[in-house]
């Protein structure tokens, strides 16, 4: 058993944090995700020791670095977490002028403001865009802001989460249709490996109600064609008309709540 060491958890980031093709069975809510999982296992340990976790769901949809910095990183800081989680980037690396230098020194300052405030933060990288045909092509520069990823990492003192090392991502029944987001076992295996790298054992036991089984056969590939129609085509088109999937969208959770309430 590992004494808990937060009260309050706020997790920060873009459709991945949101919780995006994870979807709550028979809730209302329309997306669970890693970050609630992982919120799930630090209640589970810190139930152990007689104790509760809060927790706050910031992330949003096509949300970029400068949204996270600018914006979600105060109020984290408003709320008074003791634990924030920052996963972003994807989102500023797929736009054609890309600098992942800057973009690394954007993530810096809401990382030093964080850590300024005595607010443990646990960083993570972005995935391999190997994964997918459609985001190979960016592998370079996800190389270049990971690397910078890791000497924040190291200046700041943050729990790191290595995305890009984990291997398992690699097997196409983690990735959803979309093949840009997690399926249910995809944010399964994020939170796992979020919660080991905050040195806490695996525990999960909030979750019984809200998770389904994994089947045991993946579904077949949705095949390209299709999957150029639904999920690249639409994308193409908000960039051409500079919008997001996530305008007008607010946060799922933008308030602390007690993690066994909710779910």
């Amino acid at each position: 058993m590992t004494k808990a060491r937060w009260q309050r958890y706020v997790a920060l980031g873009d459709s991945i944090t949101e919780g995006f093709c994870d979807p709550i069975v028979g809730r209302g809510e329309p997306w669970l995700g890693w970050a609630d999982r992982l919120a799930m296992i630090l209640d589970g340990n810190a139930r152990l020791s007689g104790s509760s976790i809060e927790f706050a769901n910031l992330g949003v949809r096509g949300r970029r670095v400068a949204d996270v910095v600018d914006d979600q990183v105060p109020m984290a800081i408003a709320l008074e977490a003791d634990l924030v989680s920052l996963m972003i980037g994807g989102n500023d690396l797929m736009l054609p002028k890309a600098d992942p230098d800057a973009l690394a020194a954007k993530l810096e300052t809401g990382v030093a403001a964080l850590r300024r405030e005595g607010i443990d933060v646990l960083l993570a990288n972005c995935f391999d865009p190997r994964i997918s045909l459609f985001l190979k092509p960016l592998r370079g520069r996800a190389a270049v802001y990971n690397a910078n990823v890791w000497t924040i990492a190291r200046t700041y003192g943050t729990f790191t989460l290595d995305v890009w090392g984990i291997r398992e991502l690699q097997a196409r029944s983690m990735w959803a249709d979309d093949r840009v987001h997690l399926t249910p076992a995809g944010h399964r295996l994020l939170a796992k490996r979020a919660a080991h790298a905050l040195g806490i054992p695996y525990f999960e036991l909030a979750a019984a109600s809200v998770v389904e089984a994994e089947p045991v056969l993946p579904a077949p590939a949705m095949p390209t064609h299709r999957w150029f129609t639904q999920h690249v085509l639409p994308w193409i088109g908000r960039r051409m008309r500079r919008v997001t999937s996530g305008d007008g969208i607010d946060a799922k959770l933008p308030l602390p709540m007690g993690v066994e309430t909710r779910y």
